[in-house]
């Protein structure tokens, strides 16, 4: 049994204005163990990143506050310690690729510039010493070293995303958190992407946080899966357990709108309606307006998660005690 190496319990965000409410993120808990991959999935506006930015404490305040729950890092609970105290952990212990590679750089600094900032900040060593560890890094991810003095306008967006990848993975942190980090690529670089991350993952025995909603890409990297679906994990478990012995709806809804290569059909089979308001969340189960198994109780109250064996859990009434039965 692997070792936890972070633990998220009853988390909850919210992000108000004088206007409303948005429930972001309702009461999830999640697991990630020393080594793992586990692949976030989950609509726009799930509250993936939300929870990824709750785990570095970077949700803006205001609108943003976590209500309840603790992140539980090597026995800490992250948010109970302050910003001094939770810098010395970003880009240390735990570093985040964020969604936009031609964003998420300084385009008027050189990336060994960037690079060895992030060393310096957190290793005490000589200007020298970090630039030759920069240099090491950028040819870790297959980019050559004598780039070190080019600007980021200077590089595709592919090696935008390597020269991320190099600055998180600078420190050789325990957790690496990657928010869709190929959404912007196109398919062949995308490729290049995925498996450079998997190989040094495996390389450095770093936990991986994968955030997604590619069922494709999660397949490729992944060994755990959670579903995530209106602030809620709605499915967890192993990939073998999720993607052969899918329980929940709206896993199963993600999987038929999908083409398969073994069947012949006309058209897709998409997901009926949209995601509920996180301003103006239901009364009862979230998914019970577009599920196709709906029935009384999933609109009077909250199904409750359930193991339905080997740590496979699902939030759903048809698992629960009296099954669909009214």
């Amino acid at each position: 049994m692997r070792e936890k190496l972070l633990e998220i319990k009853n988390l909850k965000v919210v992000y108000s204005t004088e206007e409303k409410v948005v429930e972001a993120v309702n009461h999830i808990d999640l697991t990630i163990h020393r080594g793992e991959a586990l692949g976030l999935i989950g609509e726009t506006g799930a509250g993936k990143t939300t929870t990824a930015l709750s785990i570095l404490n970077l949700i803006p305040d205001p609108p943003g506050k976590i209500l309840e729950g603790e992140i539980d890092y090597n026995g800490t609970n992250l948010l109970s310690l302050n910003q001094k105290a939770m810098r010395s952990v970003r880009g240390n212990k735990i570093s985040m690729i964020f969604q936009d590679p031609m964003t998420a750089l300084n385009p008027v600094m050189t990336v060994g510039d960037q690079i060895a900032e992030v060393i310096r900040l957190h290793h005490k060593i000589s200007r020298k010493e970090a630039y030759i560890k920069a240099q090491m890094m950028l040819e870790t991810v297959g980019i050559p070293g004598n780039r070190l003095k080019d600007f980021p306008h200077q590089f595709s967006g592919g090696m935008k995303q390597r020269v991320v990848i190099a600055i998180a993975l600078a420190c050789n942190p325990e957790l690496l958190i990657a928010d869709e980090p190929t959404t912007a690529l196109d398919v062949t670089i995308q490729e290049q992407v995925l498996d450079l991350m998997d190989k040094l993952q495996k390389e450095f025995n770093t936990s991986l946080l994968l955030i997604t909603h590619d069922l494709g890409v999660v397949a490729e990297v992944c060994e755990t899966v959670a579903i995530m679906y209106a602030g809620e994990i709605v499915e967890y478990g192993t990939l073998e357990q999720v993607y052969n012995d899918t329980k929940h709806p709206y896993t199963r809804g993600l999987f038929d709108s999908i083409p398969k290569f073994n069947e012949e059909v006309k058209r897709l089979k998409p997901i009926k309606g949209q995601m509920p308001n996180p301003a103006n969340l239901p009364v009862g189960c979230n998914f019970a307006d577009r599920c196709p198994d709906v029935m009384p109780k999933c609109r009077e109250a909250d199904p409750i998660v359930i193991d339905t064996g080997e740590n496979h859990l699902v939030k759903c009434y048809k698992y629960m005690a009296g099954g669909y039965e009214a």
